[in-house]
């Protein structure tokens, strides 16, 4: 245990880890064994819409991962795998960890916020302090998931981050992406682990000095903050229509990138679709 975690943070996330499984109806593992990983790479496979000999992370990247140090947490409900989630560790200094991969089989159900939790709890039991990982600023509900329901923040932007993806869920878009920083310890992290609600109100300025690929509303300020709109439901969107796919990709870039140049930080997403970016 180091000065920075305490053996009361470390019980606490242990309790809500527990607390948050059980509201989602799962059992959460350490997985270590190549049967048990195998299934996590087909897991992956499936949520990410690849071939199996394509998935995001392959058996023997797994077997690796754990065996190194890191963690692949496992979540089994009734019908059995239904969650997985595996990291690694940062660099030594930060006391820092960096999150390969999520995924659930169902997004409504509890499963990928149980996942996160004894992630978080592991992490400050093993001296973590912090975690990182990217993820699509395209996809509203991972970005509100990250930055609600976690309490986690968005602070760099980093144009098509992995070069072009075949799978069912980038469908050869460019892979742009935010990276995601969660201090374990912090307030957002606290108060989001006990379900308390953080601040995700809507801009009150409707007037938008630029607009969406659809028509709407893209940008807008307010006193208080920038704010940025993405699509309803992106990955539908690449199947429907890839050139306004196409066309959002360019429009979100060009309002978030100069913003995260100037310092701003994506704090929450709305219910609604906006992201909400402020001076740290």
């Amino acid at each position: 245990m180091t000065a920075q975690v305490t053996e009361s943070a470390v019980g606490h996330a242990a309790a809500v880890a527990a607390a948050a499984a059980g509201t989602a109806g799962v059992r959460i593992e350490a997985a270590r064994d190549p049967g048990r990983l195998h299934a996590v790479s087909e897991l992956l496979g499936q949520v990410w819409g690849t071939s199996p000999a394509q998935s995001p992370l392959a058996p023997d990247v797994l077997r690796a991962i754990a065996h190194a140090g890191g963690i692949v947490h496992v979540a089994y409900g009734a019908t059995g795998l239904v969650g997985a989630a595996a990291a690694i560790f940062g660099p030594p200094a930060s006391r820092s960890l960096y999150s390969l991969a999520a995924a659930a089989r169902r997004s409504d159900r509890g499963v990928g916020f149980a996942l996160k939790q004894a992630q978080r709890a592991w992490s400050l039991g093993h001296g973590v302090t912090s975690i990182a990982w990217t993820f699509d600023p395209l996809v509203s509900r991972n970005a509100r998931f990250n930055l609600v329901k976690l309490g986690a923040v968005a602070r760099e932007y980093t144009v098509d981050f992995y070069g072009r993806l075949y799978d069912q869920v980038n469908r050869d878009d460019e892979t742009d992406r935010l990276t995601v920083l969660w201090e374990l310890t912090s307030h957002r992290a606290t108060m989001a682990a006990q379900g308390l609600p953080l601040p995700d109100d809507a801009p009150q300025v409707l007037e938008a000095f630029l607009r969406a690929p659809d028509g709407g509303p893209l940008a807008v300020r307010d006193e208080h903050a920038l704010w940025c709109r993405a699509p309803e439901d992106i990955v539908a969107l690449r199947h429907r229509n890839p050139d306004q796919a196409a066309r959002w990709r360019t429009a979100v870039r060009d309002v978030l990138v100069p913003a995260f140049a100037k310092g701003l930080v994506a704090v929450a997403m709305t219910r609604d679709g906006w992201y909400r970016l402020e001076n740290p």
